[in-house]
């Protein structure tokens, strides 16, 4: 297994395998290695609604029980091959109370004996969900909802903390079914739910954070409406009113009016209304400021409580900058270098921007085995659409744009233009010098701590001041002088070149 230089692990063969055995589809994840921040190597989902008339016959559904059974024996199959183990099934609200849950999972036992599933109760799958959520999302604070197929999860998060959980029976199956296939009724079923959930209150003036298949549909039609400069689901962040409106046109819309939507799975468009209308009551109940979506869920949580406590620990924006980029490293001792060698260019950086910073640092060396005409455009895109959980849409606009410039993209080059919708002036500026002092950097030293150790930069006064031990073979030859000046007019004082 490959390591960097503090001995972490930044890879390797172990594999993991979980079924999510939910109330709407089955889905095989397989995740790869020893990381804080979970790498899928395989996804796979059927669509099989086990919960389909669950409510009517209090039965899971006969020709998805015989479906599941084949799916099931697929992804056995897939987890044996790849060497996935552990390799787990998670069955949620259907099998959890289908009066036939603990005999079909007595089938499963025989038809599938590489299979272990465990049948969750509500709580549980409600805690699991928020600590995959808080897996991306380390420090939300607000109210946590999980949408599938038979059950809503709530639960309140504290600043990264998990804290009371709750299980509601009006996933979108179950509750089209109660409201006999009317999201008018939908939404008298969905007030009385909730107003039996006593925390929901914590949220007002915070966060909901929406995790599920049903509602990350509704993110991406916003996202298309939008022309939004992203198409990432995850982190992506909506006002309060934006989420109110988006959630009461799909509510009220027609079939044929959603199919005709950007961005509509077909497969939910007999979900979003019920989707819609859940979100719609959440935002009354809890007076949440913003809805942020996760991609995260059920399944990372699980992943989670895999690993070791010190990987659990890890700060996850750097985790995720090191993991990506050791394997294109050059020397892996170069980032801490350069984070100490960049880390007097901006005195009243916050804790985040320092961060940011320290990540942009792992990152500084992904193109390099690029090819040189694209290779800043190539680099810029692997950044920013990168699968690192933890980076927020403006960490992955501000990382971009610091690795496009430290290898030279011209300001103008369209292929910037989502970073910089993304970002404004200040931060967009901050990302212009940090990827300049960089190239700096690299233009200095090779890409060596040795050599990069043999010369300082600092602010002094209105100088900028870049100190060179001649001695070492480094000088200020005129690639050198002119990217000084460079990050110089950026950071508004003039270039000075002192020999040590």
């Amino acid at each position: 297994m490959q390591k960097d230089s503090s001995g972490q692990a930044a890879g390797g063969g172990t594999r993991r395998a979980i079924v999510d055995l939910g109330s709407n589809s089955v889905r095989l994840v397989v995740f790869e290695g020893e990381l804080r921040n979970p790498v899928q190597i395989f996804n796979e989902k059927a669509v099989l609604r086990l919960a389909t008339g669950l409510i009517h016959t209090n039965l899971l559904d006969p020709v998805a029980m015989e479906e599941t059974i084949v799916v099931l024996k697929r992804y056995a199959a897939i987890a044996r091959v790849m060497d996935a183990n552990p390799f787990e099934g998670l069955a949620t609200s259907a099998v959890r109370d289908a009066a036939n849950g603990s005999e079909f999972v007595a089938r499963i036992s025989d038809a599938v004996p590489d299979l272990r599933v465990s049948v969750l109760s509500g709580e549980a799958e409600a805690r699991l969900s928020a600590e995959g959520v808080l897996c991306g999302i380390p420090m939300a604070d607000g109210i946590l909802a999980d949408l599938g197929g038979g059950s809503l999860e709530l639960v309140g998060l504290e600043r990264g903390i998990v804290g009371l959980a709750a299980t509601l029976p009006i996933g979108v199956i179950r509750l089209a079914e109660k409201a006999s296939g009317d999201p008018q009724r939908a939404r008298g079923i969905v007030l009385d739910a909730l107003e039996r959930v006593t925390f929901v209150n914590i949220g007002a003036g915070r966060d909901l954070y929406l995790s599920g298949g049903a509602f990350r549909a509704l993110a991406r039609i916003h996202i298309a409406q939008t022309s939004y400069p992203l198409a990432v689901v995850h982190h992506y962040t909506i006002g309060r009113e934006e989420a109110r409106d988006l959630a009461g046109v799909i509510s009220g819309a027609s079939r044929k009016l959603i199919e005709r939507l950007p961005g509509v799975s077909r497969k939910r468009i007999g979900d979003l209304p019920f989707a819609a209308v859940i979100l719609r009551r959440l935002l009354r109940a809890t007076g949440a400021d913003r809805v942020v979506f996760s991609a995260n869920g059920l399944r990372e949580g699980w992943f989670m409580r895999q690993l070791p406590l010190s990987l659990r620990e890890q700060d996850p924006l750097i985790s995720a900058a090191r993991d990506l980029s050791i394997a294109s490293l050059r020397d892996p001792n170069l980032p801490g270098a350069l984070i100490t060698w960049t880390s007097g260019l901006f005195p009243m950086e916050t804790q985040h921007q320092a961060r940011l910073r320290e990540a942009a640092c792992w990152f500084s060396d992904i193109g390099n085995h690029e090819h040189p005409e694209y290779r800043a455009e190539q680099a810029f895109l692997r950044v920013l659409r990168q699968t690192g959980v933890a980076l927020d849409h403006h960490a992955r606009a501000f990382l971009a744009l610091t690795l496009a410039l430290r290898y030279e993209a011209p300001s103008e080059a369209g292929f910037l233009a989502p970073a910089r919708a993304l970002l404004p002036m200040d931060a967009a500026r901050r990302a212009e010098a940090l990827g300049a002092a960089v190239r700096l950097a690299y233009t200095l030293s090779a890409g060596t701590p040795a050599l990069l150790a043999a010369t300082r930069l600092a602010i002094a006064g209105d100088r900028l001041v870049l100190s060179l031990n001649a001695a070492s073979g480094v000088f200020a030859g005129e690639a050198i002088t002119r990217r000084l000046a460079r990050l110089a007019e950026l950071l508004g004082v003039e270039p000075d070149v002192q020999l040590l």
